[in-house]
């Protein structure tokens, strides 16, 4: 049987301009070479896999100001959750913040899965996940 592999996850946006810096400072991913599409956007590497961010305005449907880990979402794993905690602090997202509050986190140290995770969105309101899975 073959034998498949994730290679990358493409993420649908807006705005390059916002989604880009916020993919490399808060995830602190980096840009790689993109073929000249004629669709703008960028990819970016993540450890052997990689981030491909399309700009799609049509496509980006969200409109919910708070982040629900039951939406669509994808997860990066951590291999220290409390120092990517503290990371994500220095850049303001906070647990205390109100819902709708653009760096508002949803953290759950404890739970069914048997890691911690926390939950933010980005500039288009997509849910991403961080965990500590191991």
């Amino acid at each position: 049987m073959t034998t498949l592999a994730l290679h990358h996850v493409s993420i649908i946006t807006a705005d390059l301009q916002k989604s880009l810096p916020f993919y490399c400072e808060v995830f602190g991913l980096s840009q790689i070479p993109r073929p000249d599409f004629p669709v703008k956007g960028a990819w970016l590497a993540c450890g052997s896999l990689q981030v491909h961010l399309v700009v799609y305005p049509e496509g980006t449907f969200r409109q919910r100001t708070t982040v629900d880990r039951n939406d669509w979402h994808f997860a990066f794993r951590t291999n220290d959750f409390e120092a990517t905690l503290e990371r994500l602090a220095t850049l303001g997202f906070r647990e205390d913040l109100p819902e709708d509050d653009p760096k508002h986190l949803l953290v759950s140290r404890t739970g069914l899965a048997g890691f911690p995770q926390l939950y933010l969105r980005d500039p288009d309101l997509n849910v991403v996940e961080i965990n500590g899975a191991a």
